[in-house]
C-alpha cells in the first residue's frame, strides 16, 4: 500500500468486483486526509435481470459481478471503516445514447421523485470520519449591513470571540441612515476588539459577503445578518461544528423551532419548504432552510467555490444559492444548524417577496440544468 494521502479517491466501476469490501475501504481510509473526498459507483441491482439478458444477447460484454450492494450497505461499510457518508446520488434511467431523449430522461425524468430509484447507477460520495479538534480556528464574521445603524452596537456587544482569534468584518452598502458613522464610532469605543469596515462598491448581499469574504483575514468565515433576527450567540453552534468536523458548511435553519410572531409571513414560510426539498435533491444532501443567513465555512472551502464560481455565474443577489451550489460541487458536507428566528426590531427588509421569489425559482431552475442536465447531455 502507498504511504501517500489522496485528495480524491475514485472507485468506479470497482465495488462490484471486489472480493472484500471490508479491506479496501480500510485501506482506502489509511490513504485519506481529513479533507480526502472518496467517490463510488456501483449498479442497482433492480436492473440484475436486464444486465444479464443484454449479456446473453450480446448487446455488452459479460463482467462477473459480485457485489449488488446498495447504497445503505455501503454506508454500513464505510462506517466500519471510519469514513462517513456526504451524499448519494442516482444516475442513468435510459443507458441509450439518442440525442434529446437521454438528455431527457436522464437529465428530467430521472430526477423525480421514486423514478430516480429506478436509474442504473448509484453515486456514493464519503470523507473521513470526524477526528477529535485538534485545535481552535481563527474566525472571521462578516456582517453585511445596509440601513441598520440602531443595530451595530448591540451586533459589537452581543457578538462572542470565537476560536484563536474573532474579528467583526462590516461591509456597509450605501446607507441613507447613520449605519457608517455608527460602525466607525463602535470602531472607536472598543479597540480591544478587532472590527474592520468595507464600504460596498457593488449591490446586493451576496456582493457585500463576498467583499467581506475577500478582505477577511482568518481561517473560518461567517455570515451575521445585521437584523439580528438570528442571536449572534448561535455562532458558537457553527464555530463547533465545523471545527469538531461534523460540517464543512454549516447552514442556519429557521425551520426547525417555533418563530416569534412576525418573524416569517406565511408565504415566505412555504416558499422557504418549497426551495428546501427542491435543493435538497439538487445538492443530495437534506437542507431545511436554503436562506437563512447565517452560515460558516473554511475560507480555503471558500476559495474553491469562488474559483469555479464561472459555472454557475454570478448573479445571486442574496449569495446563498451561490454558496450552497458552489459548495455541493465541491463535495463539501453540508449540516443544518437550527437557530431561533425572530422579528426584525430595527429598520425594514431589503427583500421583495414576489419579485425576488421569482429570481430564486430562476436560479433554482438553473441550478438543475447545470447539475443535473448538463452532466448527462450528448
Amino acid at each position: 500500500m502507498n504511504d501517500e494521502q489522496s485528495d480524491y479517491v475514485i472507485l468506479t466501476d470497482l465495488v462490484p468486483f471486489a472480493f472484500n469490501l471490508d479491506v479496501l475501504f480500510r485501506n482506502i481510509r489509511a490513504m485519506a486526509h481529513e479533507r480526502t473526498r472518496i467517490v463510488i459507483h456501483s449498479y442497482n441491482q433492480l436492473w440484475r435481470p436486464l444486465i444479464r439478458l443484454a449479456e446473453l444477447l450480446r448487446l455488452k460484454p459479460r463482467k462477473p459481478i459480485r457485489n449488488w450492494v446498495t447504497p445503505g450497505d455501503v454506508r454500513n461499510l464505510l462506517e466500519l471503516a471510519d469514513l462517513e457518508v456526504v451524499s448519494v446520488s442516482r444516475q442513468i434511467l435510459f443507458p441509450k445514447k439518442i440525442p434529446l431523449v437521454t438528455t431527457l430522461m436522464n437529465g428530467v425524468v430521472a430526477r423525480i421523485w421514486g423514478l430516480r430509484h429506478l436509474c442504473l447507477t448509484w453515486w456514493v460520495v464519503a470523507k473521513p470520519a470526524p477526528a477529535p479538534v485538534a485545535r481552535d480556528l481563527s474566525v472571521s464574521i462578516i456582517v453585511p449591513c445596509r440601513n441598520e445603524a440602531a443595530m451595530i452596537g448591540e451586533i459589537v456587544e452581543r457578538t462572542p470571540e470565537l476560536g484563536s482569534e474573532s474579528e467583526l468584518v462590516f461591509v456597509e452598502g450605501g446607507s441613507t441612515d447613520d449605519t457608517r458613522a455608527e460602525i466607525e464610532r463602535q470602531i472607536r469605543a472598543h479597540p480591544e476588539r478587532r472590527i474592520a469596515l468595507h464600504a460596498q462598491s457593488g449591490r446586493g448581499k451576496g456582493d457585500a459577503v463576498r467583499l467581506g469574504f475577500e478582505q477577511a483575514r482568518n481561517e473560518l468565515l461567517m455570515i451575521l445578518d445585521a437584523d439580528l433576527t438570528v442571536a449572534p450567540e448561535d455562532l458558537t453552534k457553527f464555530y463547533r461544528a465545523v471545527v469538531e468536523g461534523h460540517a464543512d458548511f454549516a447552514n442556519g435553519s429557521r425551520l426547525v423551532y417555533d418563530m416569534q410572531p412576525g418573524a416569517m409571513q406565511f408565504l415566505n414560510v412555504i416558499g422557504n419548504k418549497f426551495f428546501s426539498v427542491v435543493f435538497s435533491s439538487l445538492l443530495e444532501q437534506p437542507i431545511k432552510d436554503t436562506l437563512c443567513g447565517t452560515k460558516a465555512l473554511r475560507k480555503s472551502d471558500y476559495e474553491a467555490i469562488a474559483r469555479s464560481r464561472a459555472y454557475f455565474g454570478d448573479f445571486d443577489p442574496f449569495g446563498d444559492f451561490d454558496l450552497l451550489l458552489g459548495a455541493a460541487r465541491q463535495r463539501l458536507r453540508i449540516l443544518d444548524i437550527p437557530v431561533r428566528y425572530t422579528a426584525r426590531a430595527y429598520g425594514q427588509t431589503n427583500i421583495s417577496r414576489f419579485r425576488h421569489g421569482w429570481l430564486l425559482l430562476e436560479m433554482a431552475v438553473f441550478g438543475f440544468y447545470k447539475l443535473k442536465v448538463k452532466p448527462i447531455r450528448v
